[in-house]
């Protein structure tokens, strides 16, 4: 068999995933444009060998060497439409880097997205676990999204109301595979409040005005609060927030608060949405550490790769957390990465 030019065979992923997993991709492929995109998807079908669309690699644990072919987004593009004396639309490639894409957007005085600096991983990959962090969430910024529909080969436009987001969530997650996101618009504006209310941000900037706050500042701060909670991926491997904060009924909520006084968490009408890091520092997991993975020791919702570790020493001991809050608190735990590959 002879691979077009563009494909490359048994490529090293291990500085393309946060967790710093060492797995090899059968074959790989870096796209920068819509044709080069379609041209890999063809490439793949003819060759039964399955796609896996890579941004980041921060929100994906590697269970081992993927046997299929790796499409890496590339396509960066940053550029304004429609300003106008306040707001203005953000045109964004996929491949561009969100954090890069909040200091920009917050350097040019446009608020929305600061409180999501620091977030790692590509715009590409922002609407699919619809990102979010101290009280905003990508949707809402988002106007549309470009993407691939694979089901019928063509480019179609998903507003904000049809990606379906809640938290962690959008339709990109229920139809896995479907879609394969190109760019991404934002309406962002100068004038819009910013979202201060969440405890770690309002202790940071308390006795400071509001409006005398610019978006790089709040950018900063979110950043400073940030770093002394999470471990950069660049010096420890980590791929964020390992679990989702479990929403549970009200009543489940006020019968967890009388037995535990000091749960953390934010009831809402009609649910809870109870701290994943809490439940998990009191199952004692916070700064737990084996001979290769373990719990960061300021943040247990970080799982850290300390020494070589593969996907299968972070699942194990991502199950064993599950069972251990299970088995005391009747919550289960959902992962927010991805698995990929096999052992």
């Amino acid at each position: 068999m002879i691979s077009p030019p563009r494909i490359q065979e048994n490529v090293f992923l291990g500085e393309m995933n946060s967790l710093g997993i060492a797995a090899r991709a059968r074959y790989f492929v870096s796209v920068t444009s819509l044709e080069a995109l379609r041209e890999a998807l063809n490439w793949a079908s003819a060759e039964s060998a399955q796609p896996l669309i890579l941004g980041g690699g921060s929100n994906l644990v590697f269970a081992g060497d993927y046997q299929g072919l790796v499409i890496r987004m590339a396509n960066a593009r940053r550029c304004w439409e429609h300003v106008d004396g306040d707001g203005a639309t953000l045109v964004l490639g996929a491949g561009e880097n969100w954090h890069d894409v909040v200091m920009y957007a917050a350097a040019a005085g446009y608020r929305g997205i600061e409180n999501l600096a620091l977030i790692p991983g590509t715009v590409g990959a922002a609407p699919v676990q619809n990102i979010g962090a101290y009280g905003t969430e990508l949707r809402d910024t988002l106007l549309e999204v470009s993407a691939l529909d694979r089901h019928t080969g063509h480019e179609v436009t998903l507003t904000n109301s049809l990606c379906h987001f809640s938290y962690r969530d959008s339709v990109f997650k229920h139809e896995p595979g479907r879609y394969v996101i190109t760019t991404v618009r934002l309406r962002l504006s100068r004038s819009r409040p910013f979202s201060l209310d969440y405890r770690d941000l309002a202790e940071y900037f308390d006795g400071q005005d509001a409006r005398c706050l610019t978006p790089l500042d709040v950018a900063n701060g979110v950043m400073a609060v940030r770093r002394r909670k999470l471990p950069d991926p660049s010096q420890l491997p980590n791929a964020g927030s390992f679990f989702k904060n479990p929403v549970v009924a009200l009543d489940t909520w006020h019968s967890l608060q009388q037995s535990y006084p000091d749960i953390a968490g934010h009831p809402g009408d009609d649910s809870a949405k109870v701290a994943a890091a809490w439940l998990i520092d009191q199952c004692g997991w916070k700064g737990y550490r084996n001979g290769r993975v373990g719990v960061h020791n300021r943040q247990a919702l970080v799982l850290v790769n300390h020494s070589n570790g593969n996907g299968q020493d972070v699942l194990a001991l991502a199950d064993r957390i599950r069972r251990d809050v299970e088995a005391r608190f009747g919550i289960a735990l959902e992962m927010e990465p991805g698995v990929v590959g096999s052992p």
